[in-house]
């Protein structure tokens, strides 16, 4: 099946976000996902299948910054 993530064309199995995120090595504790143009929220990733035609937008937080003060 093919899906879209952050632009670029990936094949993957039917998969739940949850699964396909921990395929591609990423936590789904640190990263906000779009799933066709709307927010998922974190508590269905688990119960969210992916299906062919699919955009993924996968957002990474980044720590750090200059201290406040």
């Amino acid at each position: 099946m093919n899906i879209t993530t952050n632009g670029e064309a990936v094949s993957t199995e039917p998969v739940t976000v949850q699964e396909f995120l921990a395929s591609v090595g990423i936590d789904p504790r640190r990263v906000a996902v779009e799933l066709n143009l709307e927010i998922l929220p974190k508590a269905q990733y688990q119960e969210t299948l992916l299906k062919e035609g699919d955009s993924l937008e996968i957002v990474h937080f980044v720590g750090g910054g200059a201290p406040l003060g």
